[in-house]
C-alpha cells in the first residue's frame, strides 16, 4: 500500500439520502425524523424526538450519521430534505454550522465540569436555523456523576435542541442505562467494503487495490481506512505491529521491538498535537496577563499558576488518551494476524484481515494449534484491558508477548 495523493477535483455534493444509501435503516429513520421536524404533510409526527443515541462498531460512522441528521434538520431546500447542496447542509456536514455543536472528548473520561459546558451549549437558542444540534462523540466516556448531571437535560431538552450521543453499544459498560432509557436508539452498522472502496477512491484518490486492502485491514473502520491510504506513518505502524507475530519466534527481538514501538507511539502522540498544545498554553498565558508589567501584575501572576497547572493536567490526560488509542490500534492489527491464522487453519474461506500478509498467517497456522491461537488472542485482549487500567504500556506489552511466546511454544 502506498500513500495516495488526494485528487484536486472535488466530488459532487451528495444528499443525505445518498450518503446513507449503504445503511437504509439509518437513512429511513433520519429522513422520517427530519420530515416530521419540518412538518411535512403525511409524515409521522412520532418519528422525531429530541434525544438520540447512535451506536455501532468503531469506525462505522456514528458521528458521520449524526452530522447527516443535523444536515437534514438544517437544510433550507424547500423541496428536498437534506439536499447536500445548500449552505446549511454543507456547513452541517463539514462541522462548521453555527447551530451544530460537535463535541469530541480528548480526555480519558467525560467529567461533570465538561457536562456543565455541554448543558450550556444545549441551552442556547439557534442563531440561524430552526434547530440547535449537539453531537457528543465517545459518550461511553461519561462518568457516573457526569451522566447523572446530564440526565435532566436529556429528559427535557430545550424545545429547539436536539441531542445526539454516540457510543459503541447500549451495554451498561458502554453507556449509562439511565441516559439510554431517555433516548431513541439508532444502530449504525459498519459500512460495506464497496462503500469504503468508493469513498477512498473518490475522496482520497486511492487505487482500487489500496482501497480494498485498507477496507479489510481497518476492519471497515472508515477513519482508519482513510489514514492507511493517506499516511505512510500509519502504514509503517501497521507493519511494525504485524511484524511482532514473526519476531516472537526470534528470542528477545520481539521485546526489543516493543520498546521501540511504544517509544515511537509516544512520540507520535505528543508530536502530532505539540503545536496545538503550545498554542493553547500561549493563549491562556496571554489571557492571564503573563509577561505584563505594573503594580497589579505580580498579584495576577500568583493566581495564574493554578490555571496553568490545570491546563497541563488536561493536556497530559489528552496525551495519555492519544497514546492508548495508538497502542490499541497496534493490538488490533496484531490480533488480526492470529485471527487470519485461525481462518487459514480451518480453511473457512472467510476474508482475511491482512491479505497482504497471508504468508505469515499461513506459517503461524502451520506452527500453532487452535488452542494456542486462542491463547494468543486472549493475551492481546488482556493487554488492551491493562492499558485501560493504566498499566505502563511496556509492561503490558511484555506480559502479552510472554504469553504469546508460550502459546506458540517459542520460549
Amino acid at each position: 500500500m502506498t500513500a495516495s495523493t488526494t485528487s484536486t477535483s472535488l466530488p459532487a455534493p451528495r444528499s443525505v439520502s445518498e450518503r446513507l444509501a449503504d445503511i437504509p435503516t439509518v437513512r429511513d429513520t433520519i429522513m422520517s425524523a427530519a420530515a416530521a421536524a419540518r412538518g411535512v404533510d403525511g409524515s409521522d409526527a412520532h418519528a422525531m424526538t429530541h434525544s438520540w443515541l447512535f451506536t455501532g462498531p468503531p469506525g462505522a460512522g456514528r458521528s458521520t450519521s449524526a452530522l447527516a441528521f443535523a444536515a437534514a434538520l438544517m437544510c433550507t431546500d424547500p423541496d428536498e430534505i437534506g439536499c447536500g447542496r445548500c449552505e446549511a447542509c454543507r456547513d452541517a456536514l463539514s462541522g462548521s454550522h453555527t447551530d451544530v455543536v460537535h463535541i469530541v472528548p480528548q480526555e480519558l473520561g467525560i467529567k461533570v465540569d465538561t457536562v456543565r459546558g455541554i448543558i450550556q451549549q444545549a441551552a442556547r437558542l439557534p442563531s440561524v436555523g430552526k434547530w440547535r444540534v449537539v453531537v457528543i462523540d465517545d459518550a461511553d466516556r461519561f462518568s457516573t456523576a457526569a451522566a447523572d448531571a446530564f440526565l435532566k437535560t436529556v429528559e427535557e431538552p430545550p424545545e429547539s435542541t436536539v441531542i445526539i450521543m454516540c457510543a459503541p453499544s447500549t451495554d451498561p459498560e458502554d453507556f449509562s442505562t439511565t441516559l439510554r432509557s431517555r433516548c431513541r436508539h439508532v444502530y449504525v452498522p459498519a459500512p460495506s467494503t464497496s462503500e469504503i472502496v468508493r469513498l477512498l477512491m473518490s475522496e482520497e484518490g486511492a487505487s482500487e487495490a489500496d482501497a480494498r486492502l485498507a477496507a479489510a485491514t481497518s476492519l471497515h473502520h472508515v477513519g482508519r481506512a482513510r489514514r492507511l491510504v493517506r499516511s505512510e506513518a500509519a502504514q509503517r505502524r501497521r507493519a511494525s505491529a504485524i511484524n511482532l507475530a514473526e519476531l516472537v519466534f526470534h528470542g528477545d527481538q520481539a521485546f526489543q521491538a516493543v520498546a521501540a514501538l511504544v517509544k515511537s507511539a509516544d512520540a507520535e502522540a505528543k508530536d502530532a498535537h505539540a503545536e496545538a498544545d503550545e498554542a493553547e498554553r500561549e493563549k491562556l498565558e496571554n489571557a492571564l496577563g503573563m509577561g505584563a508589567k505594573g503594580k497589579g501584575a505580580a498579584r495576577a501572576l500568583k493566581g495564574a499558576s493554578g490555571s496553568l497547572k490545570e491546563l497541563e493536567a488536561k493536556q497530559k490526560a489528552r496525551g495519555t488518551r492519544r497514546l492508548r488509542d495508538v497502542l490499541d490500534l497496534t493490538l488490533v492489527d496484531l490480533a488480526g494476524i492470529y485471527r487470519d491464522a485461525m481462518v487459514l487453519g480451518a480453511e473457512s474461506g472467510l476474508e482475511l484481515v491482512h491479505p497482504d500478509y497471508e504468508g505469515l498467517s499461513s506459517e503461524i497456522a502451520g506452527r500453532v494449534d487452535l488452542a494456542g491461537l486462542t491463547e494468543c488472542l486472549d493475551a492481546i485482549a488482556q493487554c488492551r484491558e491493562r492499558l485501560d487500567q493504566s498499566v505502563l504500556p511496556v509492561i503490558a506489552f511484555n506480559g502479552m508477548l510472554g504469553r504469546i511466546r508460550k502459546a506458540c511454544r517459542a520460549s
